[in-house]
């Protein structure tokens, strides 16, 4: 292992202890290539206005990676078999947070969704160079997709980061979720108006909040709002709704 990779992701490996996680110098590695394809791709098109080393290993690594241990908590009291967890990133991005749980979670089998052709390409980039298994990269707009057979009521674990406000995002997640599994959201601190205006969404969508918590990232003075649900039961047909009336008229 290069010992100059291992010294550029010294705040992640201390972060990620901060979290309860040991990384491996393989993982190390693994975020340092995501790290550097991450800001060669920055160059061609808009994946991100955070590329710099400290700000990707906080604003990004670790932020994806805060909602980890609670979503394992959670699931030590669930009939899911965490070792085989399906989950899905709905409008993944730069692919956040689904690349960096894969790479503390190597055994999740994961779909990153995006709509956009040219950040679909760069994760199917990621992927391969990080040489991830258990990965799809998939391109499509999640209020079609939550409505096919392939991907409704698919998933162990649904999450998304930085989508929409959270009565449009739960429309956009809970279709995807299978009956007994959970949607993760990840907000910022100001989260707390949507998650009020949320409430009645997720319940005609057949979620039930789990937990609405504060969480710390490590080495960054900022607090994030990690939205838990479970879903107890199979969301109504009609959901998600085509034509973009998620955003235009949300359930809340």
């Amino acid at each position: 292992m290069d010992l100059q990779i291992d010294s550029r992701m010294d705040v992640l490996v201390s972060g990620c202890e901060e979290l309860g996680l040991t990384l491996s110098e393989t993982q190390v590695g693994q975020f340092a290539t995501y790290f550097d394809l991450l800001a060669e791709w920055n160059q061609k098109i808009n994946l991100t206005a955070i590329d710099d080393l400290l700000g990707v290993q906080t604003k990004h690594f670790l932020d994806s990676l805060v909602g980890l241990p609670l979503i394992k908590e959670e699931l030590k009291n669930s009939a899911l078999p965490i070792a085989r967890l399906r989950a899905i990133d709905v409008g993944s991005g730069a692919g956040f947070p689904g690349l960096p749980l894969k790479i503390v979670w190597p055994e999740l089998r994961l779909v990153l969704l995006d709509g956009t052709g040219k950040k679909v390409r760069f994760l199917e980039e990621v992927v391969s160079a990080l040489k991830l298994s258990g990965v799809d990269v998939v391109q499509g707009r999640a209020e079609e997709l939550g409505q096919s057979e392939l991907y409704r009521d698919q998933f162990d674990l649904v999450v998304a980061r930085a989508v929409a406000r959270l009565d449009t995002l739960v429309e956009y997640l809970l279709p995807f979720a299978r009956q007994r599994g959970y949607v993760m959201a990840y907000k910022g601190p100001g989260a707390g108006e949507e998650f009020m205006e949320a409430r009645k969404a997720i319940e005609v969508l057949g979620g039930e909040v789990v937990r609405f918590a504060p969480v710390t990232i490590p080495h960054l003075d900022e607090e994030r709002r990690i939205l838990l649900i479970k879903k107890p039961r199979r969301t109504p047909p009609q959901y998600p709704r085509g034509q973009g009336l998620p955003r235009r008229s949300p359930l809340g």
